[in-house]
């Protein structure tokens, strides 16, 4: 079981994928979902001061670099594309259009995105953490619901 644990807890942690795989795989092997949940929120939110602190700068210094300047130059492409869309959607709602864009899960949004996001904007650290949290959780909560129904019907099927 702890294994099982663990692997939620690392996926969770993975950019682009975080808990959006991590909540299907915890629901696909039958974990206990409370525990799954909790255990791939934290996995989720760890990375996030970090991103937001250090990610722009590590990126900033990579983009010309000869092996990882491409790579680097892509997500800092993909966080400025991020937070462009905030900006223009959101007006004075910046946090909440940072929670919807965490909290929705669709391909190229999440935590890490969000996150990046919100450091190139300059948004509040405290702030912009807790608005991220509460979109962890929100995805946390459809990806719950969508799993339940995917693996329900599998279920039935067999």
């Amino acid at each position: 079981m702890f294994k099982k644990y663990l692997i939620v807890f690392l996926i969770s942690m993975v950019p682009l994928i975080e808990l959006r795989v991590a909540i299907p795989y915890a629901v696909g092997f039958q974990l206990p979902i409370l525990p799954s949940c909790i255990i791939a929120v934290i996995g989720n939110m760890i990375p996030v001061p970090f991103i937001f602190l250090f990610a722009r700068k590590i990126l900033e210094w990579g983009k010309d670099k000869k092996v990882i300047g491409k790579f680097f130059t892509w997500c800092l492409e993909k966080g400025e594309k991020g937070g462009r869309k905030l900006e223009a959607k959101a007006g004075a709602g910046l946090y909440v259009a940072l929670l919807l864009f965490v909290g929705i899960p669709l391909p190229g949004t999440g935590a890490w995105t969000g996150t990046l996001a919100a450091s190139i904007l300059n948004m509040d650290f405290k702030k912009s953490v807790l608005y991220v949290l509460l979109g962890v959780l929100l995805a946390g909560v459809i990806m719950l619901l969508a799993s339940y129904g995917v693996f329900g019907a599998i279920r039935l099927f067999n």
